[in-house]
């Protein structure tokens, strides 16, 4: 039977993706809420046809009383007895069927598949994000809003259907039945009814900027704290455990006053609420009571609105409640908004087409690009790689060399200029299919916290075990590999290697990084300090297999440590964005330049310092 319900609505059903979301907070639910319109709609009557048959029941208490003051029980029995049998029988069966119902739909044909719609959607767009956008903003954040969005918005729906259209149908049906008694009786309830929705407007634009500061400082401490346990190797070794407790708690102490904000507009909500209340109470049974007297009423009507007034007392403060949570809901999905709806500015074109790599030319043709500061990375390079070309890029931190590389992966569109790769601009292509023709090896050789298999078959996933297996070999991890075991029991490419690897040395994650892109075989290949963190026994043999797997391929490496590129084909001196000097390793020795003054500077094979290079 669930299972009906829950198969309602696929949350992972087709949708076509935008750039641009919708960035007001209806217009998203809305948005999203597009495979659940029909079944919002069922639910919504549903929730009103409960109402009515609660109302309904009010009324017929009343009315059972008239009866029952009418005449002698025998009478009454004998004339209405097959009523009550039917009433009763309704009470029993069909109430329970039609609440049933009405849950289900909400509980199980909406709110989980809602949930998984929303995040599902939601973690899609963010990775359809830049490099750069995830730069600009703490990890834990976007996990956070990714994660409470769906739920607040879950919660939104929750009320919205349980909850507003429930207590305005039963408003509605409470107002006709008094007024059916009497038409006076409907007036103190319309008095309070006019109260009520002013302290609900009251609190409602209060409650709405409340929570969003309160969320907005809730994902805060979450980045802050995520921030603390990814980098705890840092912490540790710096001694900096109080500086990250501080660090924390000022987020922490933020989070708690925001909240407390927050909690004074509901304290002062239930008391002005208790004292309407009141009001309710006195007045409708009060007038009740007064037309009775007057033999204006029956005593039906008068238990009647007692029951109705009674029972308002008791929904008024959940409905309040709920209409509060439905904005600090709505307030808590704006804040995640302003994750999820970010415009995507680094797009495909609209008639981009996937690469066609041909021979494997890479021309940088003017191409600046200063990350929007005028300063920094590159300006106007002009630089062309043959086919096949084994290029070294050197110099010193911040001369452009990795913004090269990120540019060329189209991590970031160039701020003037152009790159082409064998005749075609990369902007004109599909992101995924340049990506997919470049291989690359980083200095940061972070892994996904995930088995050792699984690490190794992202750079080809339909490899075979024996593909797999002959990558490892080649790059050296083969035998380390079969000697691991995580804390789970699992062993060798089974094992996982913990959150960006932390479960490996940093030799051992830099070889299964080659291992993946060995895998991969692409016909670029962008070696970043690719054997940084290996030992020299290690580096020789991985040299080796490196240069193995450059033959066929246009190659870009970057180095510090010049012995590992000196073999290169041609060598290019990047300086302040610029080339400053290009040759092979002899030439550029004889030059007496830059390089030169590196290489002959160097300790271990790191470039020296800017003072002694310019020297």
């Amino acid at each position: 039977m669930f299972r009906f319900f829950e198969n309602l609505v696929d949350p992972y059903t087709t949708y076509a993706e935008t750039d641009t979301p919708p960035r007001q907070v209806g217009a998203f639910l809305w948005a999203y809420g597009q495979p659940f319109r029909k079944l919002f709609a069922v639910t919504a009557f549903m929730s009103i046809l409960v109402a009515a048959v609660e109302i309904g029941l009010i009324w017929y208490m009343g009315r059972i009383i008239d009866l029952l003051s009418r005449g002698t029980p025998a009478a009454v029995l004998a004339s209405h007895g097959l009523e009550f049998i039917l009433a009763a029988i309704f009470i029993l069966t069909l109430r329970p069927l039609i609440q049933g119902l009405d849950v289900a739909l909400l509980n199980n044909g909406i709110l989980p598949q809602f949930g998984a719609l929303i995040r599902w959607r939601a973690h899609r767009q963010v990775l359809r994000q830049s490099v750069g956008w995830f730069e600009n903003d703490f990890a834990g954040r976007i996990a956070n809003r990714i994660m409470q969005t769906p739920t607040s918005a879950g919660d939104a729906v929750f009320q919205i259907f349980d909850a507003i259209t429930f207590s305005l149908a039963y408003l509605i049906g409470a107002a006709i039945l008094l007024a059916e008694a009497d038409p006076r009786l409907a007036l103190p309830l319309l008095v309070w009814l006019g109260l009520y929705l002013l302290l609900l407007r009251w609190t409602m634009v209060r409650v709405g900027p409340a929570s969003k500061a309160s969320a907005d400082a809730r994902s805060m401490t979450t980045g802050r704290v995520v921030d603390s346990y990814t980098n705890i190797h840092a912490v540790k070794l710096f001694a900096h455990h109080d500086r990250e407790i501080a660090y924390a708690r000022e987020a922490i102490e933020e989070t708690r006053q925001t909240f407390a904000r927050e909690m004074r507009l509901y304290t002062i909500m239930d008391v002005v609420l208790t004292a309407l209340n009141g009001f309710l109470i006195v007045a409708v049974v009060g007038w009740a009571i007064w037309l009775w007297a007057g033999d204006a009423a029956s005593v039906g009507a008068v238990a009647a609105a007692t029951a109705l007034t009674l029972r308002l007392n008791a929904m008024t403060g959940w409905i309040m409640w709920a209409v509060s949570t439905l904005f600090r809901s709505l307030g808590v999905v704006a804040e995640g908004m302003e994750t999820i709806t970010d415009p995507i500015t680094l797009t495909d074109a609209h008639d981009a087409k996937p690469l066609v790599m041909d021979r494997g030319e890479i021309a940088f043709s003017g191409v600046s690009h200063h990350y929007g500061r005028g300063a920094g990375g590159l300006d106007q390079l002009r630089l062309t790689i043959q086919p096949g070309e084994k290029l070294g890029l050197v110099g010193r931190s911040g001369a452009g060399k990795s913004t090269l590389v990120k540019l060329l992966l189209r991590f970031y569109d160039v701020e003037a200029g152009q790159i082409l790769i064998d005749g075609q601009d990369i902007r004109g292509v599909t992101q995924d299919s340049l990506r997919a023709q470049i291989g690359m090896v980083q200095q940061d050789s972070a892994l996904l916290h995930r088995s050792v298999r699984d690490n190794i078959l992202y750079g080809r996933p339909n490899a075979t075990e024996a593909e797999l297996i002959a990558a490892a070999k080649r790059a050296e991890a083969h035998d380390f590999i079969l000697t691991l075991e995580d804390p789970q029991g699992r062993r060798g490419y089974d094992a996982h290697v913990g959150e960006r690897g932390v479960k490996l040395s940093g030799g051992q994650r830099q070889r299964v990084t080659l291992a993946r892109v060995i895998l991969k075989d692409a016909p670029i290949l962008v070696l970043d300090e690719a054997t940084s963190a290996l030992d020299s026994e290690v580096e020789a043999a991985i040299q080796d297999t490196l240069y193995r797997v450059m033959e066929g391929k246009t190659v870009i490496a970057i180095a510090h440590r010049l012995s590992t590129i000196a073999q290169m084909d041609r060598i290019v001196v990047l300086d302040d964005g610029h080339i400053a000097e290009a040759g092979t390793h002899a030439e550029l020795l004889d030059k007496g330049g830059l390089y030169a003054g590196f290489w002959a500077r160097q300790s271990g094979g790191f470039l020296g310092t800017a003072a002694e290079a310019a020297q």
